[in-house]
């Protein structure tokens, strides 16, 4: 598993401490005492300078611890260098050997190591000459046998009279340098474990931000466009949270434009496919209720061009049934044209409010022939005038389809019974004729267009399976009900109307 950007965070600062504690460590170690043998040189030339002056401006001393001005000037110079730098300076007549000042504890010692130092005799200890002049120079001395070393300034002054010999030893340097790197290697230690701790709580304030941004991406790659960034930090990163937030409702707004698009797509393309089977169907159906018909006249207007009939009655019987043919042929494109125009929304209802009950008696006063030539006894229960709202033209079309569809199927004691129920503010209109009951599976399609239950009956009375539509297609408009039920001994067709308050 990949560690959080928050580990990350402490690991690289422990890290790149860690380097600098190393670096400063490696510095103190190899540059630190080359640093410090050079400003002891320069103390030890600026000893001799100082020293050198005094000479050149008074008195030289004339015997070891002279007493006077240049020789108090020239201890106090000694015992400052001695005590401000641990060095140690002694100052030699030439030309007698006699000490002349001296700040070491042990002349003897170093008066020894002047001497052979300008003889040569020291043949036990290496040197290394770091700076060289005229009357003076600077080395760097090491005692294999007492593993111990010196920067020495040896010369003459200017008088050339008096010698010296400044001495300072490098132990301390490299003191210096061990306990430095102790001290750094505690310090550092503790200041990388503190550091770490606090790095580590205080980061949170930066990955916390960023730790959400994450989490958002990822409900985001998700779809899941509800989820907020909340920070309130005016930074890069709460600007980058804010544009998150910007692109998340922009994103779920698209996406929301994108699925309603695809969705009417899906419903335009399953329209079309609808639209594209009602038209192979309507095709077929129409070719179907045309065939009979055509075939009909075409047989029936050969015969006549053959002279095949050659008496009255005859040809009047062949030119009945060529008329009569003719007629449904006629009756049933009036029907196409009318459903057409019901179900494109070309054909709006026209509301005015009229009698229902006078406009089914003037129906039933049309059909009173083919209502005697049924057989059949109609009833109609009305009280009064009821008012209703609707295209009194289509409703009387949906009663007269009704009332042919009744006299078609009226059966057993051949009685049609039409009554009005008024519930609410809506009024039902009830067409009954006794017969045989419709098969259950069958009532919702007793709707669609040349549907029919019994195709031999339907043809015999001439039935094209459109009615039904037109008055499926007329309720529609009108945004009421029409439908059938199975009621003892027959069956029972209604539709409803808006009545008047």
């Amino acid at each position: 598993m990949r560690p959080s950007i928050r580990t990350r965070f402490t690991l690289t600062f422990a890290g790149l401490t860690a380097v600098i504690l190393f670096s400063i460590w490696g510095v103190n170690t190899w540059l630190l005492e080359s640093f410090y043998t050079q400003d002891k040189v320069k103390i030890l030339v600026d000893a001799y300078e100082q020293i050198d002056n005094v000479l050149l401006n008074g008195k030289v001393p004339t015997g070891p611890y002279s007493e006077g001005d240049d020789a108090d000037e020239l201890s106090n110079i000694c015992q400052e260098f001695g005590e401000k730098y641990n060095t140690t300076i002694i100052i030699m007549d030439s030309t007698t050997g006699n000490v002349l000042i001296s700040s070491a504890r042990d002349r003897e010692f170093l008066t020894d190591r002047l001497l052979k130092a300008w003889d040569g005799t020291a043949v036990k200890e290496k040197y290394q000459i770091l700076e060289k002049e005229d009357n003076y120079l600077v080395r760097r001395s090491f005692n294999p046998r007492l593993e111990t070393a010196y920067l020495e300034c040896l010369g003459y002054f200017s008088d050339e009279s008096t010698m010296v010999m400044i001495s300072t030893p490098v132990a301390s340097i490299w003191e210096s340098v061990a306990i430095s790197n102790r001290f750094l290697a505690y310090v550092g230690a503790a200041a990388l474990l503190i550091s770490c701790v606090i790095i580590y709580f205080v980061t949170r304030q930066i990955t916390s931000p960023i730790q959400q941004l994450s989490k958002l991406s990822v409900q985001m790659s998700h779809l899941d466009f509800d989820a907020k960034y909340t920070g309130k930090g005016k930074d890069e990163i709460g600007i980058l949270g804010q544009n998150m937030n910007v692109l998340s409702d922009r994103l779920k707004e698209t996406i929301g434009e994108l699925k309603s698009a695809n969705n009417q797509l899906q419903k335009d393309i399953n329209e079309k496919i609808q639209i594209d089977e009602m038209r192979k169907e309507f095709i077929s159906n129409v070719s179907h209720e045309l065939k009979t018909p055509i075939a009909l006249i075409q047989g029936y207007a050969e015969g006549l061009s053959e002279g095949m009939c050659e008496d009255p009655e005859s040809r009047d019987y062949y030119c009945g049934v060529i008329v009569d043919e003719a007629n449904k042929m006629n009756k049933m494109v009036r029907q196409l044209l009318d459903l057409a125009a019901l179900e494109f929304g070309d054909n709006t209802p026209v509301m005015e409010c009229f009698d229902i009950v006078e406009l089914i008696r003037g129906v039933l006063s049309s059909a009173d022939i083919l209502i005697q030539q049924h057989e059949a006894q109609v009833e109609f229960e009305a009280q009064g005038p009821v008012p209703v709202w609707a295209d009194e033209f289509k409703i009387e079309e949906v009663v007269t389809n009704y009332l042919n569809n009744a006299l078609n199927h009226v059966e057993g004691e051949k009685k049609i019974r039409i009554w009005l129920e008024r519930q609410d503010e809506n009024v039902y209109v009830h067409v009954y004729n006794t017969g045989q009951h419709i098969p259950e599976e069958d009532i919702p399609n007793l709707w669609t267009k040349f549907y029919k239950v019994d195709k031999a009956r339907t043809r015999e009375y001439g039935g094209s399976g459109i009615g039904l539509s037109i008055v499926k297609a007329i309720m529609d408009s009108h945004n009421k009900t029409c439908g059938i039920t199975n009621t003892e001994g027959g069956v029972d067709f209604w539709f409803s109307l808006d009545g008047k308050a």
